[in-house]
């Protein structure tokens, strides 16, 4: 049984009062669109990925495809796409243990992350390396991407119990808390220097830019990934500092209105544009938005945190979590396909949110599927109805974003993105950590027992 049930087990209740037919048809829905997933993840993803991407010739994962799922570019790899490929073998590996080279991909990933992505001098995973392994650019770093490495590494020791990993997990960590850790304001900072120093803003630093500033996004997947560390090495200092970044994400970034506040001063005071001119906000639209998917992702990443730390009763951070899907539903949701748009606004001079990107990215229906299963089996009677929006979103997925010709999913949804129908399947900020992890969870959550 996958680790993730515990979200399907921890927070399940019963239907009670609903009618004896109305039950049936939800339990029968959510056995078929189980097994649809399930057999999706096995004929039209993780069988497209796995070998093709291993590259045999230079280590590590080959990264760019075209859609028909050709290798194609000269093949830069980054850390974060080495380390979710690595990831994502390791977790297949266990689920699927006949199929034997998932668990050979994995060793060959952690063996790249170790002997070429890694930075024997200074430490610390660096962001891109050309398929040869040669850095490129001058060496910087990012606490993202080194997140996403402990992430890799923590999950192929789960699965192979070869201490090598969790002796580099350990000195990834020990990288992190010496050079990217604020002992100050607490939480990370994000852009660093080869040797780790953190890199500041100063008066040459273009507005647009976000080099200097702490984030959301760095700060969810470290979240997300000393919880995978957590559960295979449950150091007091892993734990303090997985605790700290709970409260944070939770307390500082997420807004009332339940949306995470992309960028932040170093002492986390919120980067916004909100006061100026329309004109000027959607200059700055990539500093300051609203993110839905990240919003619905970070519920889940909350509540698989407390359960990590053993916090029982957590009652704030299941409401947070639940404002933050609810406010994603409402504000960012499409009523009639399905699908959360990719960014919104509120505009100081205009009511409520305004979308200004209604394109939907891949990995937010994904992470959607997996956070709203979540939710309507805490609230089954809740009037967001979320095991409706659930299946609604499942049918956008099928319909709009899976290639079931040549596997995996489109980077956007056709419905709004026709073009994407030919453009590339991988590159490297894609490939199947998204679709694999929410896919087995949301099957995880519904293959429970009856008596459960």
């Amino acid at each position: 049984m996958s680790k993730y049930v515990f979200l399907a087990n921890c927070l399940l209740m019963s239907v009670g009062l609903a009618q004896p037919g109305w039950a049936q048809k939800k339990t029968d829905d959510r056995a078929r669109i189980a097994a649809e997933m399930e057999k999706s993840v096995q004929t039209e993803m993780l069988n497209r990925w796995y070998p093709r991407a291993v590259d045999t010739l230079y280590g590590g994962f080959l990264s760019t495809f075209t859609y028909d799922f050709k290798p194609t570019g000269p093949q830069d790899k980054m850390i974060v796409t080495q380390a979710r490929h690595t990831w994502t073998t390791a977790k297949a590996a266990e689920r699927y243990p006949a199929v034997a080279h998932y668990r050979s991909n994995a060793a060959h990933g952690f063996q790249f992350l170790r002997d070429v992505m890694w930075d024997k001098q200074y430490g610390g995973f660096y962001n891109l390396v050309d398929r040869q392994g040669n850095v490129k650019g001058n060496g910087e770093k990012e606490a993202y991407g080194n997140a996403f490495g402990l992430y890799a590494l923590s999950a192929y020791y789960h699965l192979s119990k070869d201490t090598a990993a969790l002796n580099l997990a350990k000195k990834s960590f020990a990288w992190l808390e010496q050079h990217s850790h604020d002992p100050v304001h607490k939480g990370y900072f994000q852009n660093l220097h080869r040797d780790g120093t953190p890199i500041k803003r100063d008066s040459a630093t273009p507005s647009t830019s976000t080099v200097g500033y702490k984030d959301q996004n760095s700060s969810i997947h470290l979240l997300e990934a000393l919880t995978e560390l957590y559960a295979v090495w449950p150091d007091p200092l892993v734990r303090e500092r997985l605790d700290e970044l709970l409260h944070l994400v939770r307390d500082v970034i997420t807004t009332p209105n339940g949306n995470l506040v992309l960028f932040l001063q170093p002492d986390w005071t919120p980067v916004s544009f909100r006061d100026s001119s329309e004109a000027v906000v959607l200059k700055h639209r990539y500093v300051d938005h609203v993110s839905f998917g990240h919003d619905v992702e970070t519920a889940y990443l909350l509540l698989e945190a407390s359960h990590s730390l053993g916090l029982k009763n957590d009652t704030k951070t299941l409401a947070v979590g639940k404002r933050m899907v609810d406010q994603a539903l409402r504000n960012g949701w499409d009523k009639q396909a399905g699908g959360f748009y990719d960014q919104g606004y509120y505009f100081k001079d205009k009511p409520g949110m305004t979308i200004i990107r209604d394109s939907k990215n891949w990995w937010s229906q994904a992470e959607g599927l997996n956070t709203l299963l979540l939710m309507a089996n805490r609230f089954p009677n809740d009037p967001m109805r979320y095991f409706d929006q659930y299946k609604l979103l499942w049918t956008y997925c099928q319909t709009y974003l899976i290639d079931h010709k040549h596997g995996d999913w489109y980077e956007e949804g056709l419905d709004k993105n026709p073009e994407r129908k030919t453009a590339q399947k991988g590159h490297i900020w894609k490939a199947a950590y998204h679709t694999y992890r929410a896919l087995t969870n949301c099957v995880d959550q519904s293959q429970r027992k009856k008596s459960e």
